[in-house]
């Protein structure tokens, strides 16, 4: 079996964890003195540094970069060690309101794991490791002395932390309303519950050898799966409380943004009454959809002296004849009395000073509703037979 081999499912979740680390960083440039900010950016630098230093090949570049045999191990697991503490830290942090006792207990975290990292580099430096062992480092140096110590520490921190963060989470999940948050505690409970089963599979083989049986499958071919799943769902359990909402507005903000272009597109014809300042494509969403949402709110204020109210009332009371609901019907009337505006403000008889009128002008309510003037302008035969209608109407009445 390759090094190689085994790379890819390593490096999957790492691209996913670092892209959603650097979607973060401008949060945390920003807001760095949060401290839900922090502990997530810590969280997600972790879990990457993790992903990326786990990988079999990436084990093996340690060790020979460094030319000291089984390097990795230390390093590896001190990075997990850390994880395990930011994920405490994380769960306390979400969990309970600010408070010097909520600091204590997040201070104290720290510091046992920082100790249990320092032990780890102890037992490695205090330990003969010769040979390089990639994938049963566990079980072939399993009965080393100090390294025996060194193993059983990391699988210690990780088992106890799992255990101690999936009790605070049941305690605490039947509290939780929020969907995003419960759904990230959903997923953070099936990551520890197979990050124990990795747990007891590698404490298993290592009490195998102690016992002078082999069960180093256990350890080289069970666990890493379950230690993959483990690191990914408890990676999305923690990512998801708050890339969900981020993601909910972005997809909520992006269907907006398009279903405002075709009004947008309509009322650019209506000259600006100032130079527009200029939003590249790649601007944030936000400020591309508030800037096309106040470009055409400009447009319909400069159209407010053309508008005709008594058009807008019968083109209401006809769409709403023809089966429309309120919301839809006052779409397609305010799409008709802003397509009989542009009309009357682009013919060249219109009053010169029509920008000085608009400057002092009240929108009428049906158009406030920009969104379904959007929506009825992508249906133009919708809104053309409704409007035939009213013309249809107002020519019986003006003969009646």
């Amino acid at each position: 079996m390759s090094l190689s081999s085994l790379h890819i499912p390593y490096a999957l979740p790492a691209v996913l964890l670092i892209l959603a680390l650097s979607l973060k960083t401008p949060t945390f440039v920003r807001a760095w003195k949060d401290p839900d900010v922090r502990a997530t950016s810590l969280l997600l630098l972790l879990a990457s540094a993790v992903f990326l230093s786990v990988a079999p090949a990436s084990i093996h570049q340690i060790n020979t970069v460094t030319g000291v045999p089984n390097i990795a191990a230390p390093w590896v697991y001190s990075l997990l060690t850390a994880f395990c503490g930011s994920c405490l830290t994380m769960v306390i942090t979400w969990r309970d309101e600010p408070s010097p006792r909520r600091r204590a207990r997040i201070r104290r975290i720290w510091l046992i794991y920082t100790g249990i990292v320092v032990a780890l580099w102890a037992t490695y430096l205090l330990a003969d490791v010769p040979a390089e062992r990639i994938y049963d480092l566990d079980t072939y140096y399993a009965t080393e002395p100090w390294m025996r110590e060194h193993i059983l520490l990391y699988l210690a921190a990780h088992m106890v932390s799992a255990l101690v963060a999936a009790y605070m989470i049941w305690k605490w999940i039947s509290k939780v309303t929020d969907a995003w948050l419960k759904a990230g505690l959903v997923f953070l409970q099936a990551g520890y519950a197979f990050g124990l089963v990795f747990d007891v599979a590698k404490l298993a083989a290592v009490g195998a050898r102690w016992a002078g049986v082999n069960w180093d499958w256990l350890s080289t071919r069970l666990a890493p799966p379950f230690a993959i799943l483990d690191a990914s769902l408890v990676g999305i359990g923690f990512i998801l409380p708050q890339g969900g909402p981020f993601l909910q507005k972005w997809i909520r903000d992006q269907r907006t943004y398009r279903r405002l272009r075709p009004l947008a597109r309509a009322i650019r014809r209506v000259a600006p009454s100032a130079a527009r300042a200029r939003v590249g494509r790649f601007a944030p969403l936000d400020l591309r959809l508030l800037q096309r949402q106040q470009r055409i709110h400009d447009g319909l204020l400069r159209l407010a002296p053309h508008v005709d109210a008594e058009l807008l009332r019968c083109a209401f009371d006809e769409a709403r004849a023809a089966g429309h609901r309120d919301e839809r019907a006052r779409g397609i009337a305010g799409a008709i009395a802003v397509r009989a505006a542009l009309e009357a403000f682009l013919t060249p008889a219109a009053d010169a000073d029509d920008d000085r009128a608009a400057s002092s002008a009240r929108i009428d309510s049906g158009l406030d509703d920009i969104e379904a003037i959007a929506r009825a302008f992508r249906q133009p035969r919708t809104v053309d037979a409704i409007r035939q209608r009213v013309v249809t109407t107002e020519s019986v009445d003006a003969h009646a």
